[in-house]
């Protein structure tokens, strides 16, 4: 059974075909530049490569090309579109609705219309992905896989703000957390790793990238989760600010700075980037840091301090932690920030190993002490086979199964 994964951007669209129940991908592709000049297709099939240049006003046309890629008589990944049994759409906001993955009909998405207005830059798109796969893969069931969903188990005390009542009850101001789909797999792939149950196992998973969160975790629970109303709150990140006094932007109002200047700067021009001023890519810091550059250097402690923030809150409130899992492309592949993040925080039982934290680089594997009482974990994120999983239980209504391993 072949599972087709969409990730709809407004200006790209990724795909991936997977083999299940075996988990396994038999190829991708990116169509990008969608509604602007240059538009391009690039699809790869094991040694098999796919590429073709051409204009792409709309996503009709983007899905057109998806399905003429997968159908190419040499590169193409599929022999026939009826060898797809279920299309699984990433959805970045789901709202309060939906506290898991479901099967697309008019009410899911007359839902991912209404909560537009929380995510105006991506359910608008998703929704045009979901809309576009009707069209081209006529009768094929849909899921709908929401980043929100997975924090859907927050207490109210984990997801209400200090702010009158009648926002949260009038305009739904809340906390909804976001890369749920990430953290929902690293933690299952953690849980399986070191052969625990989810009932009795307490994780912090760190998904650390351009975009940034922290979610603890408890018997496979979202408890709490750094992300808030937007993913603008919680952590510093690549070009986002994180979390910062709220006077600061009516400071900065009375100063010149209009709605859409902070809304520019906080989202684009801050963080990593923002601090540093020399980029928002953690390796180009790095290199500067170690040539002496004072504004790479802070850029950097900041960073790894505002976690380390996130990780003894998260700790006091779970009272017993067994696993940190760092993913993300920073958590991932950044050998150097995770040794500056934990390195103070032995106090709390997380002591790294720094060999293995080398040795293990970007793969997945133990990068703690063995007498740390903590475990850390790397663990490479794959959001689209978690997609893939909810797709086919879904529509064939098998119980998940276990993650192969990484």
């Amino acid at each position: 059974m072949k599972i087709l994964v969409i990730n709809c951007g407004s200006s790209s669209l990724k795909y991936e075909i997977y083999q299940m129940p075996g988990q396994i991908s038999l190829g991708k592709g990116l169509v990008e530049r969608i509604g602007l000049s240059g538009g391009r297709i690039c699809q790869e099939y094991g040694t098999r490569k796919y590429e073709m240049h051409l204009e792409i006003p709309n996503h009709r046309v983007a899905f057109e090309a998806m399905m003429l890629a997968l159908l190419d008589p040499k590169a193409g990944i599929l022999s026939s579109i009826s060898q797809i049994a279920g299309i699984g759409h990433r959805v970045v906001h789901g709202g309060d609705q939906y506290s898991s993955s479901v099967v697309i009909d008019a009410d899911v998405t007359a839902a991912i219309e209404v909560n537009c207005e929380l995510a105006p830059l991506h359910n608008p798109a998703n929704l045009t992905g979901i809309h576009e796969a009707e069209a081209i893969f006529k009768g094929i069931p849909q899921v709908a896989v929401f980043d929100t969903a997975f924090h859907q188990t927050l207490a109210p005390s984990a997801y209400l703000y200090g702010i009158p009542r009648e926002f949260y009850e009038k305009y739904r101001i809340r906390r909804y957390g976001f890369h749920g789909t990430s953290h929902r797999y690293v933690a299952g792939i953690a849980v399986q790793m070191m052969k625990r149950s989810p009932e009795n196992t307490n994780l912090i998973t760190c998904h650390l990238g351009n975009g940034a969160s922290i979610t603890a975790i408890q018997a496979g629970r979202s408890v709490d989760t750094s992300m808030g109303f937007t993913p603008l709150e919680g952590l510093m990140m690549g070009t986002r600010s994180g979390d910062l006094d709220p006077s600061i932007i009516f400071y900065l109002e009375e100063r010149g700075f209009d709605f859409h200047d902070l809304h520019n700067i906080l989202n684009k021009k801050s963080g990593l980037l923002g601090l540093s001023g020399i980029s928002s890519d953690l390796r180009d810091i790095e290199a500067a840091a170690e040539e002496g550059n004072q504004d790479a250097i802070e850029a950097l402690d900041t960073y790894a301090y505002r976690i380390r923030r996130y990780i003894g809150a998260y700790v006091a409130n779970l009272i017993k932690v067994d696993i940190i899992v760092f993913t993300g492309g920073i958590g991932q592949f950044g050998i150097k920030m995770r040794q500056r993040i934990c390195s103070r925080l032995e106090n709390l039982g997380i002591h790294i190993n720094r060999d293995l934290n080398k040795q293990i680089g970007a793969n997945a594997g133990i990068i703690s002490q063995d007498y740390s009482p903590i475990t850390i974990l790397v663990i490479p994120t794959n959001e689209e086979l978690q997609i893939a999983l909810d797709t086919f239980e879904l529509i064939t209504d098998e119980p998940e199964r276990e993650v192969s391993g990484t």
